[in-house]
């Protein structure tokens, strides 16, 4: 493990010393991706080096503050399993719990992952170049280097569309400030179609998960075939909610497979003794007791249940972001022990009845042993806000199931030194979208077959949480109707997948799949009228609130337009092409309608 933590020391260091990192610089312009001309000239892309460099200043840039703090923004916050902490003083936060998603919020900057695509595309337009000076970057170099700049813009796009729906689509690099031009918005049609090309070209030449050697970061912290394949599922799966297409999840059953079979082979290739019946199963997922600590806990690097990580080592970078909003705020002397975000109170929520509770209870049990590690203090039935415990504890302690309160946050964890992956993919998570897309290309409710594939899914998910001694929480015969299977899948999501940026974007195709007249080929902006969007989403964004103030957000969010930010006031000053959201504007108040 210490072998790992040098590599990605030294990687880091290295970019730290190196003139490309100067390419990370910007200034504040339209999109505010656009570098100094320092890097650019005869000194530069001469050689294999200069591309490396290159590329893992693309990947740094990845693990910049502003991006993980929009990961828990954009993908966690918004949704029903966070709540502000409740003596923070925070305006923007309180605006954007009322919905008053104001253009001059700070959240509703893109510029860091404009950054991030714009060095994309200045490697991608440069390595040609670099072919024809150094002998020893060869054609292959190039392709595997190609593959991983096309994934991680793709990356980066899907991240944008999910915000803001319609966003400028550019693979022009802006290399110096006299390039600078304005770029109309293009639709999620449009960006979402670019993404699949570019990564079905990406997918034919990247390098295969588990190429960089057994041990090596690079399998988890690069972008391999198994994560462009599970970013090509989750892209579909976008999509078939928006167009209710049965080809494109079709899609992503197909690339799912591809994942399963392919961390199928890689357990098994490694594994120096004969496979237990257990381990026969093609999942090899992680026992309960012990997945928590394995996956989540940062002393143990990357787990083999991963897909794609941004690797912190907590010395020469640290996960301030998440630091900051899950754990601690400000800083080792700051007023706040806790972090600035609070598990709301449905992670407190356990069925008696898992056929009649499900939809309306989080966990099914509590043997589940996520209910005790999700966070602290779980089973305290006074407990209105939870202290996130997943990603910040690693004390390496493993809290069994019980029937008394879980334990209280320690903020025993050093604050300088917070060495904490993000997980972008992980196996799990591509399972329950191929279940997902399952459950949606069932004929009917009659279709069993199909609808049992999807729930075997979920139950493997879901039974290796569960304690070794209990009973299968989940039984096919419970659910009855192709509904059922979908919040069934749904709430197992939300289990498993909590805290991780995932679960506003999973109501949001909830959502979809329900709305009818949805026109992803149209701007937001090109219409005055847009789809009502499906109540009972909302019933679940309402849930984190203990008063009747989720009344109100469900009142104001009427249409499409409100599930996504407001591009940043500054934007559209500078860019006179771009198209605000339409039902947002600069008021202490938001809607028009």
């Amino acid at each position: 493990m210490d072998m790992i933590i040098n590599i990605k020391k030294n990687v880091v260091k290295g970019l730290l010393c190196c003139g490309a990192i100067a390419v990370l610089t910007s200034c504040n312009d339209f999109l505010t991706i656009y570098p100094t001309d320092r890097i650019v000239g005869d000194n530069f892309w001469k050689t294999k080096s200069d591309v490396d460099q290159m590329v893992d200043g693309c990947y740094l840039s990845m693990l910049s503050y502003s991006i993980q703090e929009r990961a828990i923004m954009w993908g966690a916050f918004r949704s029903d399993e966070l709540v502000k902490l409740e003596d923070y003083n925070d305006n923007t936060l309180d605006n954007i719990n009322a919905v008053n998603l104001l253009p001059t919020n700070r959240y509703n900057d893109w510029s860091a992952f404009y950054k991030v695509i714009n060095n994309c595309n200045i490697v991608l337009n440069h390595i040609d170049e670099v072919m024809e000076e150094d002998p020893e970057f060869t054609l292959g170099n190039s392709q595997v280097v190609r593959a991983q700049m096309l994934a991680l813009r793709s990356l980066c796009y899907f991240y944008l569309v999910r915000a803001f729906h319609d966003v400028p689509y550019t693979t022009h690099s802006f290399e110096d400030d006299s390039q600078v031009e304005p770029i109309e918005q293009s639709s999620p049609e449009v960006v979402l179609q670019n993404c699949l090309n570019d990564l079905e070209e990406a997918s034919q030449i990247i390098m295969q998960s588990g190429a960089y050697g057994r041990f090596d970061w690079r399998n988890w912290g690069y972008f391999t075939r198994d994560a462009v394949y599970a970013l090509m599922a989750d892209i579909y799966l976008w999509r078939a909610a928006m167009t209710h297409s049965n080809s494109d999840y079709q899609q992503v059953i197909t690339y799912s497979d591809y994942v399963i079979k392919a961390k199928d082979d890689y357990y098994k290739l490694y594994q120096e003794r004969e496979l237990t019946e257990q381990e026969e199963d093609i999942y090899h997922l992680e026992e309960g007791n012990i997945a928590f600590y394995t996956i989540f806990n940062s002393n143990q690097g990357n787990s083999h249940e991963s897909i794609l990580e941004w690797q912190y080592n907590g010395r020469d970078n640290s996960n301030q972001a998440l630091e900051n909003y899950y754990y601690q705020s400000g800083n080792e002397n700051a007023y706040s022990r806790t972090g600035i975000l609070m598990a709301s109170s449905i992670f407190n929520s356990v069925a008696t009845d898992a056929n009649t509770d499900q939809a309306q209870k989080l966990y099914l049990s509590k043997n589940d042993y996520r209910f005790w590690n999700n966070v602290y203090d779980a089973n305290n039935d006074e407990a209105e806000q939870l202290n996130i415990r997943k990603m910040v504890d690693n004390s390496g302690t493993v809290i069994e199931v019980t029937n008394n309160v879980g334990p209280s946050k320690s903020n025993s964890r050093d604050f300088k030194e917070f060495r904490q992956n993000w997980i972008v993919y992980r196996l799990t998570d591509v399972m329950l979208m191929k279940a997902e897309a399952l459950v949606e290309t069932a004929a009917s409710d009659s279709d069993k077959v199909t609808l049992k594939n999807a729930f075997n899914l979920v139950q493997a998910v879901n039974k290796r949480s569960m304690y070794k001694n209990a009973k299968d929480t989940l039984k096919f015969e419970d659910f009855k109707t192709k509904l059922d299977f979908e919040l069934l899948v749904l709430a197992e999501r939300e289990r498993e997948l909590c805290f991780e940026g995932k679960r506003w974007f999973d109501l949001m195709r909830y959502c979809y799949r329900h709305m009818e007249g949805v026109n992803i080929s149209q701007r937001l902006a090109d219409t005055t009228t847009w789809p009502e969007l499906y109540q009972p989403m909302l019933t679940f964004i309402i849930r984190k609130y203990s008063d009747n103030g989720g009344d109100a957000i469900s009142y104001k969010m009427k249409t499409e337009p409100y599930l996504y930010w407001p591009i940043q006031e500054s934007e559209v000053k500078v860019n006179k092409l771009l198209k605000q959201n339409p039902v947002f504007y600069q008021e202490k108040t938001t809607s028009k309608n």
